[in-house]
């Protein structure tokens, strides 16, 4: 991505440390061995609501994380001034990262580490990788919508309210203090803007609504707070169940201990991302290994859920290329908890995920 030569401008890669898909593409620099001087990133606070900002939505008008944006070749002339693309989704990202670095690549790298290929070498590999990765980003997976439905009684609701609160009042106060300011002229959008600061302010107020009374008992509510809060724990209990399908799918269709097997891949690095999420929401921490993430999920989603053990420890380490367990040699566990202790030994995860899961 980058060269020794002054002229050439280099891709910058806008991020939040927090969010899940932000993290996919800096899985993926580490993976395919960019140097640290190679992309810059640039850090987008979410807390802040400097995602809604009008210069940040030139960049990505779904004012969403992570973008790349990368110079085009064919204005890399010193004459000439440089036009720009901007790649708004974690799959084309990763894809364009995975591409731009590699043996068969044209372009000038400061790096000296290997730049191993992650798109899956087959047909066959390719369309088990795309069908994890649509999984993934699929409405009954979606990570972002299970934060802040991650309570379906009282005292969840409770215990959450602490964290969501001042996520969502920062987020509702950014895009009124941006709305003001259109209106004072101290900025100037187009109404098509206007209108999506207003449609999301009035999704994060809704969510508010309950939250901000979220360590009241239900005794405490009128009758419109009441329902609201019914409204919420019937769509936080439909979320946490679609997400029993996906979990048994996805045990289906890794091969282990990574998903296309002995090799990591593009699919791992979205996997890996939102399985850390998952976990983080369940109570597991970034030391746990995979058994007991996999166990602190399955509870969490409850209602007697379970995930199928098939999977020989001592055959996933292997693999992996873990060391050997004293476990008994005919131990079983889940295909995802195998790939959790996978993952989270590689340098990339443990630097993405060095001050814990997100």
């Amino acid at each position: 991505m980058a060269t020794n030569a002054e002229n050439v401008p280099k891709a910058s890669l806008y991020i939040s440390k927090t969010s899940i898909w932000a993290s996919v593409p800096r899985l993926a620099l580490e993976e395919k061995g960019y140097g640290p001087d190679e992309v810059d990133l640039k850090e987008v606070d979410l807390s802040k609501g400097e995602n809604f900002d009008p210069s940040y939505l030139r960049i990505n008008a779904n004012a969403t994380v992570p973008t790349l944006v990368v110079p085009l070749s064919t204005t890399l002339e010193p004459e000439v001034e440089s036009r720009y693309r901007a790649i708004k989704d974690t799959k084309s990202i990763v894809e364009f990262l995975d591409k731009s670095r590699s043996p068969q690549s044209r372009t000038h790298t400061t790096s000296s580490a290997p730049a191993p290929t992650l798109t899956p070498a087959t047909i066959a590999f390719s369309t088990a990788s795309n069908k994890v990765v649509d999984i993934l980003h699929s409405l009954p997976a979606d990570p972002n919508a299970l934060l802040f439905l991650n309570a379906r009684n009282d005292e969840e609701l409770k215990n959450v309210t602490p964290e969501l609160r001042p996520l969502l009042h920062a987020k509702t106060d950014a895009i009124t203090d941006l709305i003001k300011q259109n209106e004072a002229s101290e900025v100037k959008v187009s109404e098509k803007t206007v209108k999506f600061w207003e449609v999301r302010r009035a999704a994060s107020t809704m969510m508010l609504d309950v939250i901000e009374e979220g360590d009241k008992s239900i005794d405490e509510l009128d009758d419109a707070a009441k329902k609201s809060r019914t409204e919420y724990f019937a769509a936080a209990q439909n979320g946490w169940n679609n997400l029993k399908e996906v979990l048994v799918t996805l045990s289906q269709d890794i091969i282990g201990p990574f998903v296309l097997g002995d090799q990591i891949s593009i699919a791992d690095l979205h996997l890996a991302a939102w399985l850390a999420r998952i976990a983080k929401l369940s109570g597991g921490s970034a030391s746990d290994d995979g058994n007991a993430v996999i166990t602190a999920i399955v509870n969490h989603v409850g209602e007697g859920f379970t995930l199928t053990k098939d999977f020989s420890v001592a055959e996933a380490r292997r693999r992996a290329g873990l060391p050997p367990t004293t476990a008994d040699p005919n131990e079983r566990q889940a295909r995802l908890a195998a790939f959790w202790d996978a993952i989270k030994e590689r340098p990339s995860w443990k630097k993405v995920y060095a001050d814990g899961l997100h």
